[in-house]
């Protein structure tokens, strides 16, 4: 059951950190309102949203994509670490 339970937790983090790049790209590249791009930036906005408030932009730089991925990546090994025990 937890091996099931770890692997569903990877693939989850898999799947968001591929999202969050994948929405990265295509900001540079598709109009906003193409219904991919709306799609995939109304599944990772959400999660984006709390992380700009605290982190403002460096110049022109927005890095909360990068901290996002770093803080699913970390949860995701800690809820592993915490099946596993």
């Amino acid at each position: 059951m937890n091996l099931v339970l770890i692997q569903s937790i990877q693939i989850f983090e898999q799947v968001l950190v591929l999202l969050v790049i994948i929405k990265v790209i295509l900001s540079y590249f598709m109009d906003p309102y193409h219904p991919v791009r709306s799609r995939i930036d109304g599944l990772v906005e959400p999660l984006l949203a709390p992380i700009r408030r605290v982190m403002p932009r460096i110049g022109m730089f927005d890095f909360s994509p990068v901290v996002l991925i770093i803080l699913v990546q970390l949860i995701g090994t800690l809820l592993i670490a915490l099946l596993r025990g």
